[in-house]
């Protein structure tokens, strides 16, 4: 069995006058010899300091002479996604270069640091160990797309270098479908859409926040965000809904429902702790993805299945106008 892969040793970086003005993320890519994606998840990870104090902030302005302290770290390339053959796993579809899994609420799609274990890319490693560096390689490998560690449902990877850029080109040209049901506080009817800006306020732990339409345009990093919503049944003091994203952005339905004053149960980061009355949870999971050749469907994981038939054996407390 070979050892462990070399680590970069830790080192001080002291700010030239030729790199002053410069932000943190790209000096460290510069300086290190990494991709700016990969800086920055040094720094989330807080592998970097500066004049001894933790530097989170990665468009920080750097100034002449300032002390760069940077912790021994792995690179990324070097790693691969630990195996994990005990954890189960559930295919909900599959093909050449690609398999769709179900991913319980609680498990993260895949580690964020070397030696997290528990994770659903670890399982599916387990089973096809050819998908070790494949897309952004390393811990991350042959991950087509994401789901918040709560949110359950169906998630795509791809097992082969050409699927995935197929897939990731896929995503970028907004040919996903994908659909997801969520439980939502308070009595929505019919069908509608929300369309607004969203841009990330916090990183660890993260959190966006809504931008009204007409600033989206001006405002600095803001992403324009569009969903699509019906009602499938009345719940007591909630409603079901699916939702249709027309868009892709971080905690997009969390937040976005939540603007709208119905924000998804168990969701405490954005519908505070009345939220959290009905779920331990967020009642959120991805019940469908469509793209090119592929279609996967999910059941809804068991507590959601359980809430919605625990509100739904009571009346609503109004009929819906």
């Amino acid at each position: 069995m070979s050892g462990p892969p070399p680590i970069c040793p830790a080192r001080t970086l002291v700010v030239s006058e030729e790199h002053a003005g410069e932000r943190l993320d790209a000096y460290l890519a510069h300086e290190l010899g990494l991709s700016r994606a990969a800086a920055r998840r040094l720094l989330a990870r807080g592998a970097v300091r500066i004049s001894g104090r933790p530097a989170t902030a990665k468009g920080e302005t750097l100034r002449l002479g300032l002390k760069v302290e940077v912790a021994a770290f792995t690179p990324e390339p070097l790693l691969h996604p630990q195996a994990e053959p005990e954890l189960p796993l559930r295919v909900l579809a599959q093909g050449p270069g690609w398999l769709v899994v179900d991913k319980p609420a609680g498990v993260p799609v895949h580690a964020l640091a070397p030696g997290e274990r528990g994770s659903l890319l670890s399982a599916v490693a387990a089973r096809h160990p050819e998908i070790a560096g494949v897309g952004e390689g390393g811990l991350r490998s042959g991950v087509v797309h994401r789901l918040d560690v709560d949110t359950s449902g169906a998630v795509l990877f791809a097992t082969e270098e050409a699927t995935f850029r197929r897939l990731r080109a896929a995503f970028a040209a907004h040919r996903v479908e994908k659909r997801y049901r969520a439980i939502i506080l308070g009595e929505l009817c019919g069908a509608g859409d929300f369309e607004c800006g969203l841009v990330v306020a916090r990183h660890r732990p993260a959190r966006v926040r809504v931008v009204e339409a007409g600033r989206a345009a001006v405002d600095r990093g803001v992403r324009r965000a569009k969903l699509s919503w019906k009602v499938l049944s009345p719940l007591r003091g909630a409603t079901l809904v699916e939702v249709h994203l027309e868009t892709g952005f971080l905690h997009q339905i969390r937040a976005t429902f939540a603007h709208a004053g119905h924000p998804v149960a168990g969701d405490v980061v954005y519908g505070g702790q009345e939220a959290r009355l009905l779920a331990p949870r967020q009642m959120l999971h991805a019940s469908l993805l469509r793209v090119d050749e592929i279609c996967a469907t999910s059941p809804d994981a068991a507590d959601f299945a359980a809430l919605v038939a625990a509100l739904g054996s009571a009346p609503r407390t109004r009929e819906p106008a």
